[in-house]
């Protein structure tokens, strides 16, 4: 698998319009902390680390009035063209409604929590 960032935002949108309880995954540390963002930003219900060697990632997927709570998720920088920011330079996903998630030195975080410790980085996806 060359981008599994990538990958884990197709299986969170395509469990999201087959309406699936839960989306499986295998485990990564990013993937992980991506996961615990979206899940205290509230678009998904839980995350949780099961099995020994290899693990997998398993997100409970929320929803509203049989709507995905998700309406979307957008990589922006992927293997082939990385994309980074300064932390002046952090973009508003759809006027606020939205979070970025954004690698930074202090680990993953969204571009809120970047913007209050004054920190850039590599500007992941955006969810909406």
């Amino acid at each position: 698998m060359i981008d599994p960032i990538s990958d884990m935002l197709t299986r969170i949108r395509n469990g999201q319009m087959a309406l699936l309880p839960a989306v499986v995954m295998p485990h990564s540390k990013i993937k992980e902390s991506i996961a615990h963002i979206l899940k205290k930003e509230g678009y998904v219900s839980d995350v949780t680390v099961e099995g020994k060697l290899p693990k997998k990632l398993t997100l409970k997927l929320k929803y509203q009035d049989k709507k995905g709570v998700v309406e979307g998720l957008k990589r922006i920088s992927s293997p082939g063209l990385r994309n980074y920011v300064g932390a002046t330079e952090i973009p508003r996903v759809l006027g606020g409604l939205g979070i970025s998630i954004i690698s930074t030195p202090e680990g993953v975080m969204s571009g809120t929590q970047a913007k209050k410790k004054n920190l850039g980085g590599e500007l992941l996806c955006y969810v909406w």
